[in-house]
C-alpha cells in the first residue's frame, strides 16, 4: 500500500495548514493510500544542531519520512517564505528521507501572496533529491475559507484533494 504523510509547518492551535493538509490527505486515502499526519506544532523538536544526532523526536519524525512513499508538506506564509517551524524540521531531513519520494506543496497565506512560499519550498525540497509534483496549492485568505470543518470554497477544496491523489500518483510511479 502506498504511504503518504502529511507535515504541518504550523504552531497555531486552530491551524488553516494543518486542516488544509488533513483535506490533502482525504484526496490521498481515496486514491487507496495509507495516510498519516506530522503536526510539528505537537512534538518535540529541538533547534537543529550539526553537531548533535538524535535530538528530542527527530529520528522518529525522519523515519516516518523515510519510510513514506510521499510527502505532503504544508506550511504557512510568514515574511514571504515558509514557518521556521517547518524549516527547522526540513533541517533535520536530507536526501536519505527524501530521494525518489513523491512531494506535494501547499502554503496558506493569511493575504494573498504566497507564490515566494511554494518557490522555496520547491528549491529546497529539489535539493534533498524530492520530487515535487507539478500539481501545488497556494490559499489566499485562508482564515476565511479554511476552518476545524475543512474547506469552505469548492474549487479551494477540489484543488486540495487532488493535490492529495496527484502525490499518490506520482508515489506509485515512482515505486515501479
Amino acid at each position: 500500500m502506498t504511504r503518504i504523510v502529511a507535515v504541518s509547518g504550523s504552531r497555531r492551535a486552530d491551524s488553516t495548514t494543518r486542516t488544509a493538509l488533513e483535506v490533502a490527505l482525504d484526496g490521498a486515502a481515496a486514491a487507496g493510500a495509507e495516510t498519516g499526519m506530522i503536526d510539528l506544532g505537537a512534538v518535540d523538536l529541538p533547534l537543529y544542531h550539526p553537531d548533535e544526532d538524535a535530538q528530542g523526536d527527530s529520528e522518529a519524525l525522519k523515519r516516518r519520512v523515510r519510510e513514506a512513499d510521499g510527502v505532503l508538506a504544508g506550511t504557512p506564509v510568514y515574511r514571504g517564505s515558509y514557518s521556521s517551524t517547518f524549516k527547522n524540521f526540513h533541517d533535520f531531513c536530507g536526501s536519505t528521507e527524501y530521494e525518489n519520494t513523491a512531494v506535494g506543496l501547499l502554503a496558506t497565506a493569511g493575504g494573498g501572496s504566497y507564490g515566494g512560499t511554494l518557490e522555496h519550498l520547491r528549491s529546497t525540497f529539489r535539493n534533498v533529491h524530492a520530487w515535487t509534483v507539478p500539481h501545488e496549492v497556494g490559499i489566499r485568505g485562508a482564515s476565511s475559507v479554511v476552518d476545524e470543518a475543512g474547506i469552505a470554497d469548492d474549487e479551494v477544496r477540489e484543488r486540495t484533494e487532488r493535490l492529495g491523489r496527484v502525490v499518490v500518483e506520482h508515489a506509485e510511479r515512482l515505486r515501479e
